[in-house]
């Protein structure tokens, strides 16, 4: 990706979906970021599971256009109110709807934008778990020019602000998830000769979607990303060189995407990223420390806050947090979603002692590493193991820092 279009997106005031937003005030919220922390996805309750899965039929087809179905939205209203009550009393200062509303982390923000499909063929990278077992990766395909049509995320606000006094969080894929996992190969040629303007388009779309989210009074959102850390392993380095690609120029790239598409947010709205090896029904895709990616993803991204993956020794030491600049936050993901184990509060203590060798403690928070359901079959642990490990959050954030 060439940068000099990086201009072009910063807000200027003839530039509509980049410029300042106006909304009404947020009272009784506290400003992020939080001492305790969860990612986003919550386990779905049986009942919404099983009515979902009877309108998806078979998750492993070519999937075009949007994944919402209206049927749902009344037992998704329901479900989300019960969610929201669960995280206020677990104690968290911030609170997410569960991504109730989606069938995964980033397949349906990639279906709501007009010229994408998903495919589940087998493109390279696979899903496993400590048995061997494997689950395919979906791809996203580029075969039509990309346009945001609606809001994903606007509605889904408006209902979670208005049922708590909390802070509402808004999770959204980081936008290089349409390129990393099949690469150029699955965009269109015919349509997109030069990347340069796929990525152009892709940046407006997020910024469309940020700036109509910060009207109706959002002030945090996060980019989840599973490609940052899945792009440390030496075997996925492999992959990308095999399909053509270079892993240092992929990440530059890739740090140019989000900014792009953060580029003209508030200045009062927090921006954060969530990096994790993968999470689907407690498979992963990938090992390796944040080596590969820290000076990239502390010295040059341009969000506030990172949310990063540290549950096993598959991430790595924590000798990456020594680049966090000033001002910056970084949550550490100490509490594992793919487990039904209970973490004790004297290990976790100890993983934050260890990390703040390298970071200050005040610049640090806790979290589960990832979400409880990325996809929207969820992971091996019941709703009442979900509750007490974020319980366990919260207990943690006010023994180590007097607060959540």
């Amino acid at each position: 990706m060439k940068h000099r279009y990086a201009r072009v997106l910063q807000a200027s005031p003839g530039n509509s979906f980049a410029s300042a937003c106006y909304h009404r005030p947020v009272e009784n919220r506290s400003k992020p970021s939080f001492r305790a922390e969860h990612i986003g996805s919550l386990l779905r309750p049986a009942k919404l599971k099983e009515a979902r899965d009877r309108l998806e039929g078979d998750h492993h087809a070519r999937v075009r256009g949007s994944r919402r179905f209206r049927e749902l939205e009344g037992l998704e209203n329901e479900c989300i109110l019960a969610a929201t009550r669960m995280q206020e009393e677990a104690g968290l200062q911030v609170v997410t709807d569960g991504e109730f509303r989606r069938r995964s982390w980033w397949q349906d923000f990639a279906l709501e934008l007009e010229g994408t499909f998903i495919d589940f063929g087998d493109h390279g990278l696979v899903f496993r778990d400590s048995q061997g077992h494997k689950l395919p990766v979906p791809v996203g395909f580029v075969d039509g020019k990309i346009r945001r049509v609606r809001g994903f995320n606007t509605d889904c606000f408006e209902f979670l602000s208005k049922n708590t006094t909390l802070t509402p969080k808004v999770t959204m894929p980081a936008p290089h998830a349409l390129h990393f996992f099949g690469g150029r190969s699955c965009i269109d040629k015919g349509v997109y000769p030069d990347l340069e303007e796929f990525w152009r388009d892709l940046a407006r779309a997020y910024q469309e979607e940020i700036a109509d989210l910060a009207r109706l009074g959002c002030r945090y959102i996060q980019l989840d990303d599973a490609m940052f850390a899945t792009m440390c392993d030496p075997a996925v380095q492999e992959q990308l060189r095999a399909r053509g690609d270079d892993p240092k120029a992929l990440l530059a790239d890739y740090v140019q995407a989000v900014n792009s598409a953060i580029a003209g947010r508030p200045a009062d709205m927090t921006a954060a990223i969530h990096l994790c090896r993968g999470n689907n029904r407690g498979h992963w895709m990938a090992s390796g420390g944040y080596d590969f990616v820290a000076a990239a993803l502390f010295g040059e991204l341009q969000v506030d806050s990172y949310l990063l993956e540290y549950d096993t020794p598959r991430a790595g030491d924590f000798s990456p947090l020594a680049k966090l600049p000033a001002g910056k936050t970084a949550v550490l993901g100490l509490i594992s979603s793919k487990t039904p184990v209970l973490e004790t509060r004297e290990a976790v203590k100890r993983r934050i002692d260890e990390a703040a060798r390298f970071a200050p403690l005040e610049r640090l928070g806790i979290s589960p590493q990832c979400g409880f359901s990325s996809h929207f079959l969820g992971n091996p642990l019941s709703e009442d193991e979900q509750r007490r490990k974020l319980e366990l959050v919260v207990e943690v954030a006010r023994e180590v820092w007097g607060q959540t």
